[in-house]
């Protein structure tokens, strides 16, 4: 078969790495592939395929097994030993454990060839689609009422079956955990607990806010910006209580003072009885803002729970197909039914760390991925060679020089949290060369560090640096998405959806290897023999 391909496809160059330059040992560990009976595939070979098909921006099993027979690249890598699509669907689906290794493996091995310039990284978000379906949403009435249906179908069941066959055990039954067609009823649980532990949470959270306002409007250091609903509501009540006990004080200390006149020198006081509390001006304009600080929070409230009915917004719903994955918005408007893959991305376009959430936002991802990215870079310095065999200078020295991030990830928290240096957006990119011509004031930010970092994009030298962002951090996606064609996932819940998206960005990497000249024949014959440090340190 060495003749059906020229000798410098790459397709040889996937075969020898994963062969010989890669530690595959934990895809072993959990294969059979010797023993009684038939021998399992080799996982080496299980690998490389599906390296290869995720290049080729084919993740169907199916279509991998056809492929397998038919495409010359497949057929060279298989070797005649053609997986079927169930063989490669369940070695995919095992992929959570290993893939953190194999992950660090190609980064390692990108870094002895040279590339992971370090000198400015960038860090972005990209949403990706879930293998589900929006239509699967559910609302957690919906969610509850099928999981009740389920329970009475199944008891239906049971009693039919134990009328037709009796309630005593035979002894033959199979394993409750043996046949679970789709494991629906547990998809339905899962997210039914999912939306109301969310719920409790949130209510917990804004519970735990609401009373920081309190407390510190109690103590005399009241929070600047606005409170939330319930805080506001409950300090409105404590102005009016607190206007009226003031009120209620004068007209009593008039009272008192009137009787001892009257016992004095029988005659009142000459001066003006004070009105009644209710009567109060400052009474009646804490009542007056107290009921609209309560409609304020009631029209809050009803905008939270029936935002769905109304058509204002998704509302809060769960996916029976895969209870991972969350509504994401995207650019130009819209929903998607996916995750958000944080990547941080090096100068050479290489994906150093990754991570697939469920969160909307970007903004509390910005130091768990900083410290991913610094664990990477010390991991592509331990394996640098000292003389660095590919085109363009070295970094500026070991460790990330620059963090360059969006304005989704602007806040005082990630702008002065310990680390490299950083440029992070403060507003749009072209609002920001706006300020830089001095076109514009800017906003009034919040934040010290806030103003200190609009300050220096308004800069040449800042505004220069930051705009390297885009093309560092979004020509990855747009290779993942438009080159590779990967842009839904083929796992459901998000472990096994995690691996995967950590097996495409590895993927990535190796083939921006092979891409750039890295990776050749010749490096690798050059690499053979020397000395290196274990990936998973």
């Amino acid at each position: 078969m060495r003749e059906w391909l020229a000798p410098d496809h790459p397709v040889w160059l996937v075969i020898k790495v994963v062969e010989d330059h890669l530690d595959t040992s934990a895809f072993h560990a959990g294969r059979k592939t010797g023993g009684a009976g038939t021998a399992g595939y080799d996982p080496d070979m299980l690998v490389t395929v599906l390296v290869w098909a995720y290049a080729q921006g084919v993740t169907s099993s199916r279509r991998i097994e056809a492929l397998c027979a038919t495409d010359v690249a497949f057929r060279v890598i298989c070797a005649g030993n053609l997986p079927d699509h169930v063989t490669v669907a369940r070695f995919r689906g095992g992929f959570a454990g290993p893939i953190a290794v194999f992950f660090a493996e190609v980064l390692a091995l990108c870094a002895r060839l040279g590339m992971g310039k370090l000198g400015t990284v960038a860090l972005d978000g990209m949403k990706i689609t879930a293998s589900a379906s929006k239509a699967a949403n559910r609302t957690e009435g919906k969610l509850a009422k099928l999981a009740e249906d389920a329970v009475a179908a199944h008891a239906a069941a049971d009693a039919a079956e134990d009328d037709l066959f009796g309630a005593q055990a035979r002894g033959d039954e199979v394993p409750e955990d043996a046949w679970r067609p789709g494991r629906r009823d547990e998809r339905i649980a899962a997210a039914l607990a999912g939306l109301r532990a969310e719920r409790a949470a949130a209510e917990a959270e804004r519970q735990k806010m609401e009373q920081g306002h309190l407390d510190a409007a109690a103590a005399g250091k009241p929070k600047q910006g606005r409170y939330p609903a319930g805080a506001a509501v409950e300090l409105a009540r404590m102005k009016v209580a607190r206007a009226r006990a003031a009120q209620q004080v004068k007209v009593e200390d008039w009272q008192a003072r009137t009787a001892a006149s009257l016992a004095a020198t029988g005659r009142p006081l000459r001066s003006r009885r004070p009105v009644a509390a209710d009567g109060c001006i400052r009474v009646r304009q804490a009542v007056a803002k107290l009921e609209k600080v309560q409609a304020r929070a009631a029209a809050a409230g009803r905008a939270a729970t029936g935002s769905k009915a109304t058509g204002q917004g998704p509302g809060p719903v769960r996916n029976i197909t895969d209870p991972d994955s969350r509504l994401m918005p995207v650019r130009g408007g819209g929903f998607i039914q996916g995750y958000n893959a944080q990547n941080m991305t090096s100068e050479d376009e290489l994906i150093i760390a990754t991570e697939l959430t469920d969160d909307q936002v970007d903004c509390p991802w910005f130091e768990p991925m900083l410290a991913r990215a610094q664990q990477a870079a010390a991991l592509i310095d331990a394996h640098r060679p000292a003389a660095r065999p590919g085109p363009g200078p070295a970094g500026p020295g070991p460790g990330i020089g620059m963090v360059l991030a969006d304005a989704g990830y602007c806040s005082e928290a990630n702008l002065t949290s310990p680390g490299p240096d950083r440029l992070i957006a403060v507003g749009k990119h072209r609002d920001l060369g706006k300020a830089a011509r001095g076109q514009q004031a800017g906003r009034n930010w919040a934040g010290p560090a806030t103003i200190v970092m609009a300050e220096r994009l308004k800069t040449q030298a800042g505004l220069a640096a930051y705009r390297r962002r885009g093309h560092i951090a979004e020509t990855p996606h747009g290779h993942i998405k438009h080159n590779m064609g990967f842009r839904q996932l083929t796992m459901r819940g998000k472990p096994k959806a995690a691996a995967e998206w950590a097996f495409t960005c590895a993927v990535h990497n190796l083939f921006k290897a092979i891409n750039t000249g890295h990776l050749t024949s010749q490096a690798l014959a050059a690499l053979a023999g020397t000395p290196t440090c274990p990936a998973t340190q």
